[in-house]
């Protein structure tokens, strides 16, 4: 098991090809309600509201994603862990794969419609991937701090993590500290440890601070788990079937949000700016807001209050 503790609400499906997957939904009926769509980032789960909840500053009762207007759904990516599942054959799936898994899965809810998909990193990417492949059943698309395509440093960040899971003793950790490296900013590290040390440990600060996130990251996933997601986040590409994103944008009928992070090294802010020019350019608006952060790709989770103001129009 990746997460050592499971949520006592977790509910199960068994899809056509065998595949389980795991939700938990949160809020008013999701056969009478508007559906949200809740995608999970990397290292996040299931659980999007609620005491443990990685995005309830956002999701709530009298928040801005309202449990008593809106029914709440979050999938677990399969083979994320947290319940318990692992998959061996992750590396022949996309990340348009657990695109459709969700799909399905609402489908046999019976979730005709969704209200709206909104995702973080690579929940939004997903969110992208759903759009694309089931063009009319979303009615606002937010992606926040993803985008529809891996981009060239992505796939390469995503390469050097499977050459360290592949390869190093302590292969977890490692990828961590590296991951962390780009998941933040080194304006940010400046602001939080300015070359301060600790004195009874004789580390910079800063080493502490990766050792720590190593640690926390190695005592929540299997390493299975985390192959998994790091393959998938890698595998973000909406025109992987031959149509260009051009041909796709038109055809999605969403409402278009994009949520980008002015620092963020992952999904560079420039790449959503060229995403707007080349939807603009076949007659396609979409909604760009700029979220300013030092945080980097983080600033979804960390500074959730710059989110809420640019989301709250969508819900309110």
């Amino acid at each position: 098991m990746s997460i050592k503790t499971l949520h006592s609400e977790i509910q199960h499906l068994v899809l056509a090809n065998g595949t389980k997957l795991s939700f938990q939904s949160f809020g008013q009926d999701y056969l009478t309600a508007p559906v949200v769509l809740v995608n999970h980032p990397l290292t996040g789960d299931s659980r999007v509201t609620g005491e443990l909840g990685w995005w309830k500053k956002l999701i709530g009762k009298a928040k801005t994603i309202d449990t008593e207007k809106y029914a709440l759904i979050a999938f677990n990516i399969p083979g994320n862990g947290f319940d318990g599942a692992l998959v061996d054959d992750y590396d022949s799936w996309n990340s348009g794969t657990i695109a459709t898994y969700f799909y399905e899965g609402l489908t046999q809810l019976g979730v005709e419609d969704l209200f709206a998909v909104i995702g973080g990193s690579i929940g939004a990417g997903i969110a992208w991937e759903m759009a694309a492949i089931y063009p009319k059943f979303i009615k606002h698309l937010i992606p926040v701090g993803g985008d529809w395509k891996s981009t060239d440093w992505m796939i390469a960040n995503t390469f050097l993590q499977k050459q360290i899971l592949s390869i190093h003793k302590n292969p977890l950790e490692i990828a961590r500290m590296q991951a962390m490296l780009c998941y933040r900013t080194p304006k940010s590290f400046k602001l939080r440890f300015d070359r301060s040390k600790n004195e009874e440990l004789k580390v910079f600060n800063v080493e502490s601070w990766l050792s720590h996130h190593a640690k926390k990251l190695a005592d929540r996933f299997e390493l299975k788990a985390y192959r998994t997601m790091n393959h998938l986040l890698g595998s973000i590409d909406i025109t992987r079937n031959g149509k260009s994103f051009e041909e796709l944008i038109q055809t999605i009928e969403s409402q278009i949000h994009i949520f980008s992070i002015d620092s963020d090294l992952f999904f560079p802010m420039e790449e959503d700016q060229e995403t707007v020019s080349r939807a603009l350019a076949v007659g396609v608006t979409i909604n760009h807001k700029i979220i300013s952060s030092d945080f980097g790709h983080d600033a979804f989770l960390m500074e959730p209050e710059k989110v809420i103001p640019l989301i709250h129009p969508i819900f309110n």
